[in-house]
């Protein structure tokens, strides 16, 4: 058995720590020893289903103790891992099973009806028993008890991750079994992960940032405490009734936390178990900063930068938070990055250029995306005019990010835009991001705002604000915050005011921008 594999990490903790409770759903509890048990009973069917090496199986169901046992099980086999969140509407999963050909499904019974509409002609298994004809988790818990072994190598795919963006067809991310026995330990490094830890799992299992809480508990022998965020009341007693000392969350989790009357909040002495809070795939704003210094006044908080294409590139020491709020830090141990310009040459601090980030944690590339694997996937010879690569091995692949960030004169990294998002306007181009951030940083009655061009031809395209806030703005009170921070031409052409703006179904941090579009334009 290789050691790059989150199957040791099963077989560990069960000989370390069998006694140990593993996760926690409420009122439910299993230990390590229930866990490995049940993963093999799980695995062991899998395996006898007999389809071909390498097949996909998909996990769309509810979060709960289960749903982690079908994830490790699928794991423990040389099959792949494809995850669909519950938020994916029936045409998004119909696409995913047809793409990367998912020949199994594991479900729930809330999910068994979208799956039978969808006609899937795979094997489904339902954790609950559905019907005498559908194999359920239930059922194998009852009469799987034989033996279960497997050997699985490091370097074999362990799953496909799909994101839904903000507009064209999702492209499904391949992940080594060593990408994710990577991710667990470093994460486990730089937040200083312990064994008494119990990790909150709020967030879904559907991509990366959601599935390293799972591993991480593995690989520091923590308790993982499960929890479906729905009212922040109850996301407090998650935190105060689980002890909850590990807390990863979205940006947007932040805000829906302190989205209550003050008075409804619970008191900071409460939350004093928490020591950490991760964030991801966000912006952090100055309210968010000052909500977590006075509710979790025990916590650090790092702030984190990840990728498509690898884990993770950068976190923000806690220590920095107040001092550089807008940066995303520096790189985590074993990546470098490095700011290039077009020509390949570094960027000196203040000037913005792409993220090439190198060293550990990279995925294997884009399902059957030759083209944006290409795009993305690069030879270390793009760094010619940085790096000395006499002796280097060639071959040595980095990843081109498409991120455009700049540097501070201490090495701190700023983000600024995504290559395909940067508006031209009057020969200017503008990052929909910088506005962004001026409007978080200096209009506070702005809860969610969105920026993006539409066609001009006087101008190539006009700038669009579209806000969401308590009650409507002035339009002449915003241009005039905007033009003291902005240059003219940033100004956006038109603003609108919307009561609450689209979200994307699969990703409730980012702002639907196409439907946005749509309804502008018909307006």
């Amino acid at each position: 058995m290789s050691i790059n594999c989150i199957r040791t990490l099963i077989e560990e903790a069960n000989i370390s720590n069998p006694d140990k409770i593993a996760l926690t759903f409420g009122h439910e509890k299993i230990t390590y020893s229930e866990l490995f048990t049940k993963v093999n009973q799980i695995a062991y069917y899998l395996n006898e289903l007999n389809m071909p090496s390498k097949s996909r199986i998909g996990i769309y169901s509810n979060k709960g103790i289960d749903q982690v046992i079908a994830i490790l099980a699928i794991l423990s086999t040389d099959y792949i891992l494809v995850p669909l969140t519950k938020l994916l509407k029936q045409e998004q999963v119909e696409y995913i099973i047809n793409d990367c050909n998912i020949e199994c499904i594991i479900t729930d019974k809330i999910k068994l009806e979208s799956i039978e509409e969808i006609k899937f002609s795979g094997t489904v298994i339902s954790y609950e028993t559905a019907h005498k004809d559908l194999p359920s988790f239930e059922e194998i818990y009852k009469y799987y008890n034989k033996p279960y072994e497997c050997n699985i190598s490091g370097h074999q795919n362990a799953a496909i991750t799909y994101s839904f963006g903000i507009s064209g067809k999702p492209k499904g991310i391949v992940i080594s079994h060593r990408n994710f026995i990577d991710s667990a330990r470093v994460v486990s490094q730089y937040l200083k992960l312990k064994e008494n830890d119990i990790i909150s799992a709020t967030l879904i299992f559907n991509l990366d940032y959601g599935l390293n809480q799972i591993f991480c508990s593995l690989y520091k022998r923590a308790t993982l405490a499960l929890h479906k965020f729905v009212l922040p009341n109850d996301f407090f007693n998650h935190i105060i009734n689980d002890k909850v000392t590990v807390l990863p969350v979205m940006p947007i989790t932040l805000t829906d936390m302190f989205d209550e009357e003050e008075h409804r909040l619970p008191s900071s002495e409460l939350l004093q178990n928490v020591r950490i809070i991760t964030s991801s795939g966000g912006n952090v704003t100055n309210k968010m900063i000052s909500d977590v210094e006075k509710y979790f006044n025990c916590a650090k908080f790092y702030s984190m930068h990840g990728l498509t294409e690898a884990f993770r590139s950068t976190y923000l020491d806690p220590s920095q938070l107040k001092i550089r709020p807008d940066s995303i830090g520096k790189a985590i141990p074993d990546v470098e990055l490095y700011v290039i310009d077009k020509e390949g040459n570094e960027c000196p601090p203040r000037v913005v250029g792409e993220l090439i980030h190198r060293g550990g944690y990279i995925y294997q590339g884009y399902w059957k995306g030759s083209k944006e694997t290409k795009e993305r996937f690069k030879s270390a010879k793009i760094l010619k005019n940085i790096i000395n690569l006499d002796g280097e091995l060639n071959d040595e692949i980095v990843v081109a990010t498409g991120d455009y960030v700049y540097k501070d004169e201490e090495g701190y990294l700023y983000f600024v835009s995504r290559q395909d998002n940067m508006i031209k306007t009057r020969g200017f181009r503008v990052s929909p991001y910088e506005i962004e951030s001026v409007i978080s940083k200096n209009i506070p009655e702005i809860e969610k705002c969105a920026v993006f061009s539409l066609d001009n031809e006087e101008i190539e395209e006009e700038i669009v604000l579209v806000y969401s806030s308590n009650s409507e703005l002035s339009s002449k009170e915003i241009t005039f915050e905007l033009k003291k921070h902005l240059a003219s031409y940033m100004i956006p052409s038109k603003i609108i005011y919307k009561k609450s703006l689209p979200l994307i179904p699969s990703d409730k941090n980012k702002i639907n921008i196409d439907e946005l579009k749509k309804e502008f334009i018909i307006k």
